[in-house]
């Protein structure tokens, strides 16, 4: 049997001569009660924020399994660079510093087949000059110079014709002083490298 009084405080339920008592939450109870719930939510959609924006951050910094480079491209055939400019030599010079920059830093392989190469790169020396960076005082003389080398690349897949690189002209320089027993050959040396470097950037896939 089951019985039930009501009051404004306090509902008792009598069974099986066991009595409950319930008493409602007071309004400061409640008012606790919502506070905690707001508070809840409030830490679990920070904590869904602070996830989303780091695997995002981790994203954009580089932390991925993907290379950088195009997947479908295995080989490069580097023909020799043109050279437009009076300072001969640097052609040699560029392809070489190249051949290596692509060895070491890209996953693709130089083969000097055409018909077996995935893809083939060409380019031309355009400019190569020097100018005075600092003149000494007394004398007038240059204590400084700093050379500059620009190149034009090309960059093809022969399975599908399209132009990785289409016509990029690529710049770089590099300062020689004759107090430090450095000459033209040393500074258009170190701006060589840059060039090539470049181009291995240039070579990455553009997100």
């Amino acid at each position: 049997m089951k019985t039930a009084n009501h009051s404004n405080t306090i509902v008792e339920y009598r069974m099986s001569n066991v009595e409950c008592r319930i008493t409602p939450p007071s309004p400061r109870d409640r008012c606790r009660q919502r506070v905690n719930a707001i508070r809840y939510t409030l830490y679990a959609m920070l904590s869904a924020f602070l996830t989303l924006a780091l695997s995002s951050c981790a994203g954009m910094s580089g932390y991925s399994d993907e290379s950088l480079f195009p997947q479908d491209v295995a080989s490069v055939r580097l023909e020799m660079f043109d050279n437009t400019t009076f300072r001969r030599g640097v052609e040699y010079e560029l392809t070489d510093a190249l051949a290596k920059r692509i060895e070491a830093d890209t996953p693709y392989k130089i083969i000097t087949s055409k018909n077996r190469a995935d893809t083939v790169m060409t380019g031309q020396i355009t400019n190569i000059s020097e100018a005075g960076l600092s003149i000494e005082r007394e004398l007038g003389g240059v204590l400084e110079r700093e050379v500059l080398v620009q190149a034009v690349v090309n960059w093809k897949n022969l399975k599908t014709g399209e132009l990785l690189i289409n016509n990029q002209s690529v710049t770089a320089t590099a300062s020689y002083t004759g107090q430090q027993n450095q000459d033209f050959k040393y500074a258009s040396t170190l701006a060589v490298n840059k060039v090539a470097q470049k181009i291995v950037e240039l070579m990455e896939t553009k997100w």
